[in-house]
This record gives structure tokens, C-alpha cells and sequence, in this order.
């Protein structure tokens, strides 16, 4: 029996169910959405917490021509796992990173300025290979990238010169937008129109990419103008509407990939007026049952949901009583009786009327990318529909 069958048959305190032929799916749907561009599953935060090798493997085998990291040691652990058919990009350096290892595994690395770019071509003349390049251009996000005007100039010649001592390949150009998920936003147009600039400045100087990109998932769903040659999918990928502005997953033809649940602990019966968890904050307004479930903050329930956040028991929702502290916390049953050990659905994809990530994340004040991707090890990720090579 596999790891995941045993996993499945098992009782369990909690689990975190994956859908990988929803993921398969999605990466399907998505495809359709940009068919003129290739498609990048972006996996990195173990896969915004479902499991980056399992679901890199299925985005690939739905289609996926490339992989996404942020930091360099998580596109190496897909390396060394066997995904040797499919391009690995990551983006996230500090001086010092394992450029070599890098080079040497094949991976497209990102310089967003001068101090990356000489540490990748001396990674270069040590490895006795070039290194693949993509120059990250900051169009207006002003995080990571190049700044425009002479900062762009300089890393464009540098980069130049490199490719032409055989040291690097500029293999893309790229940037990410700040308000792709805010329709309407001006920024989006300003921001494309400088990546556009910027593209075709280094392109007018000698630049040759293989791909330039800047359409992150809600860019994908929603502006076809950004697509390009790439369009780089994250939280979409999973199922999850990266803004509910934009629409539902639903409205997108995509389907939650992550359902988060658990087994009730302990059922029993309290007075009116019984405090619930610590700080009473909240206080039984009579007779009633409560349920304890068995997961809390060190299991990535975000504790700023206490008091609101959305469970499903014996059919019908149930809103955490009280605080949620690190390892558990309560539910009102209103004078229900489920048996312990019966299922509290958390979240999943709503189909049985539990609530989703995004009612979580309403919950919390959050989006709901920080509610999946923060749900800890201590939950198995149990791993269902691997069939057909995913």
C-alpha cells in the first residue's frame, strides 16, 4: 500500500485532501485562457502548500511547459526529484546563493541587478557552462526587477557582453504586475506599457529571449493583452480566484484543489453561561453541546478567525466559539450530538455546501493564497486522482 492509500484509510486528527485531477484541470482551463503562450504552474511555498512535487508532476503532465520557484533551493529539490523534461525558473537570490548549482541543474535564474549578475557569470566560469538568464525588469511593483532608464541600460549591456563571452544566455525578459487583481487599476496599463519599453530596449540593442512574460494569474484570467510568450499561473492553478473582484473559481472554469478538514475530538454538554477557550470571549448563550476540533494556530489556522471562522459539522455551518488557540478549537453545536470523530469540513471546494478558502480568508481579514499556504506539516497532505501520470 502507498504512503497516500494508507493515508486515505487512516484515521486521521486532521488531513489536507488534494484534488490532483482538479489541478490537472485547472492547468487545462488555464491553458485555454492564453493558447498563443506557454504556461508556467508556479509551485513554489511547497506548492502554496499542497505539495510541490505531487503537483508540479500533474501540471506537467496537464500541459505545464515550465515550473516556477521563488527561492533556488526549491527549484533544486524538483531537480534532484527527476523533473528533468521541463524548464525550472526561480527568482528569489541573495548574494551568495548556489548559483553553480543552479547552472549545473539546468535552471533559468533571475537578475534584477549588477551584484547578480556578476555572481552568476563567475558561477559561470567555474561551472565551464553558461548559465541561463532572465533579466527582471521592475515596471512598478517596486519589489524585485531593475529599476527603468540608466539601471536597466547598464544591466542590459553587461548582460550583453556576458552572452557574448559565452557565459550566460538571456533567455527572458520579465517583470510581475503590483494591481493585476484590481480591475480597472491604472497601474496595470502604465506597468505593461514600461515593460513593453523595456523589452524593446534590450531587444533593440541585441537582446534575444526566448520568452518575455508579465501575466501573473489574475493577469491570465482577465487581460489577455499582458500573455505574451508566458504567462506564469500560481493561485489559479490550485482553484483559487486570486481576487473575488475578479470572480469566483467558479466563473473561471476552475475548481479549489485543497480540502482541509478534521476529526471532532470530544462532543459534550455545558450550561448556559459556560465560558469557551481562553479570554471567554465567547460564553454559551444556554444549554448547548460543543465540539472540539483539533487544529489550530500551529497548524496554520489563522487565529485572527476566531469567532468567525466557517465550519462544517453534520451538515450544517458552525462558527468557531472563542479563541483559537495553537492546537485546537471549538465549535457551538446549538444541542447536536455528532459522535467524536465525525468530520469538521474546514474548507474544500463548496460542493457539499462547506465553505471555501476565500469565506477563511473574509474571516480573517486575509486572501485566501495566506489560508492554504500556511496550512503547517503537522496536516498530511493526502493525495487523491493521481491517477493518468499526475
Amino acid at each position: 500500500m502507498t504512503e497516500t492509500a494508507a493515508l486515505r484509510t487512516a484515521p486521521l486528527r486532521a488531513r489536507a485532501e488534494i484534488d490532483l485531477a482538479a489541478l490537472r484541470a485547472n492547468v487545462r482551463t488555464l491553458r485555454a485562457l492564453a493558447p498563443g503562450a506557454a504556461l508556467m504552474a508556479v509551485v513554489k511555498s511547497d506548492a502554496y502548500g499542497h505539495g510541490a512535487l505531487r503537483c508540479a508532476r500533474a501540471a506537467v503532465a496537464a500541459g505545464a511547459g515550465w515550473l516556477g520557484t521563488a527561492t533556488p533551493e526549491e527549484a533544486l529539490v524538483l531537480r534532484a526529484a527527476g523533473l528533468d523534461g521541463v524548464r525550472i525558473m526561480c527568482w528569489l537570490w541573495t548574494p551568495g546563493g548556489p548559483w553553480r548549482e543552479a547552472i549545473e541543474a539546468d535552471l533559468d535564474v533571475s537578475v534584477s541587478g549588477m551584484w547578480a549578475l556578476r555572481e552568476v557569470t563567475e558561477a559561470a566560469r567555474r561551472a565551464g557552462a553558461p548559465a541561463r538568464v532572465q533579466l527582471k525588469a521592475d515596471t512598478g511593483l517596486g519589489r524585485g526587477g531593475c529599476q527603468p532608464g540608466d539601471d536597466w541600460a547598464e544591466l542590459v549591456r553587461e548582460a550583453l557582453r556576458a552572452e557574448a563571452d559565452g557565459l550566460i544566455r538571456i533567455t527572458g525578459l520579465w517583470s510581475h504586475f503590483a494591481c493585476a487583481d484590481e480591475p480597472g487599476h491604472p497601474s496595470i496599463a502604465a506597468q505593461l506599457s514600461r515593460f513593453r519599453e523595456m523589452v524593446a530596449y534590450a531587444e533593440a540593442r541585441g537582446a534575444r529571449p526566448e520568452v518575455r512574460h508579465i501575466a501573473n494569474s489574475p493577469a491570465t484570467l482577465t487581460l489577455p493583452e499582458t500573455h505574451f510568450d508566458l504567462v506564469r499561473t500560481g493561485i489559479a492553478t490550485y482553484g483559487i480566484s486570486p481576487s473575488p473582484e475578479l470572480g469566483s473559481p467558479s466563473d473561471f472554469g476552475l475548481r479549489p484543489v485543497m480540502t482541509l478538514s478534521a476529526s471532532v475530538a470530544l462532543v459534550k454538554h455545558v450550561p448556559g453561561g459556560h465560558g469557551v477557550s481562553y479570554g471567554h470571549h465567547y460564553t454559551t448563550p444556554g444549554e448547548t453541546t460543543l465540539g472540539l476540533v483539533p487544529l489550530g494556530y500551529a497548524d496554520g489556522i489563522p487565529r485572527h478567525a476566531s469567532g468567525a471562522g466557517p465550519v462544517l459539522v453534520g451538515g450544517k455551518w458552525r462558527t468557531v466559539a472563542g479563541r483559537i488557540a495553537m492546537d485546537q478549537f471549538v465549535v457551538d453545536l446549538g444541542g447536536d450530538e455528532p459522535e467524536p470523530g465525525a468530520e469538521a469540513v474546514l474548507f474544500g471546494p463548496g460542493d457539499r455546501g462547506e465553505p471555501t478558502a476565500e469565506d477563511w480568508a473574509q474571516a480573517a481579514g486575509t486572501i485566501a493564497y495566506e489560508i492554504v499556504t500556511r496550512i503547517g506539516t503537522r496536516v498530511p497532505r493526502v493525495y487523491v486522482n493521481e491517477e493518468r501520470n499526475g
